[in-house]
């Protein structure tokens, strides 16, 4: 059987009113069905208090991050207008669309219905963003050049774990994994940059170090 898509609900009203409250519950509750019309499997809900014209929103910036880790492939909200006013509507239309997620909303019945000037827009944010990246990883990868030749040499080999089963585990170098995911490199950025250096990685391998790390508990000095 063919999994289910995954959605991720974003709820959003402009005060800390308490009158507000049935209008974000309203909302989730829309939502909740709307997905399920879809056949859609709701992984997380976001929601704020905040102006739409204003970034920075806990529940946003919440949402985007879950998006960027592979957790929904689809966002949903009642309309454009909650993911944010003005500018920062395409800004946010577009962050989720770099993210891989595209976004429903329930007025719509399905996809968010742009106008031209915002098809316009976006697809040339994303072309202008295409190559920034590419200059950003063109410089990240000549400094990696540049420590190799003064004598930088990146792990080359397998090494045995102790797997019963004989599967060995790559040794990749997670300083610099961090780093670069850091700097917002996506996983198969990190992973194109390392096998440059001849590391033997997957975009899951990296991304599992990554998470590992990230799930370490961190002690202080």
């Amino acid at each position: 059987m063919k999994p289910a898509r995954t959605c991720a609900i974003y709820c959003r009203v402009s005060t800390e009113k308490e009158t507000q409250d049935m209008s974000l519950e309203r909302q989730e509750e829309e939502l909740s069905a709307f997905a399920d019309e879809l056949g859609l499997s709701v992984t997380g809900v976001f929601s704020d208090r905040h102006s739409g014209y204003d970034m920075d929103r806990d529940g946003l910036l919440d949402l985007i991050d879950y998006v960027r880790e592979g957790s929904a492939d689809i966002v949903l909200v009642q309309d454009e207008t909650r993911l944010g006013r003005g500018n920062a509507r395409v800004a946010v239309l577009h962050l989720l669309q770099k993210a891989g997620a595209s976004t429903y909303t329930y007025t719509d019945k399905g996809p968010v219905a742009l106008n031209e000037m915002d098809t316009m827009l976006l697809d040339i944010l994303a072309i202008v963003e295409e190559y920034q990246r590419k200059m950003h990883n063109a410089k990240i990868r000549r400094g990696m050049r540049r420590a190799v030749e003064k004598g930088y040499r990146p792990e080359r080999n397998l090494k045995k774990r102790g797997n019963p089963e004989g599967r060995e585990r790559i040794d990749v170098p997670l300083a610099e994994i961090v780093s670069l995911r850091q700097k917002g490199l996506t996983f198969e950025e990190i992973a194109s940059t390392l096998r440059g250096l001849g590391h033997d990685v997957s975009k899951a391998t990296v991304h599992r170090r990554y998470r590992e790390y990230a799930e370490t508990p961190k002690t202080s000095e």
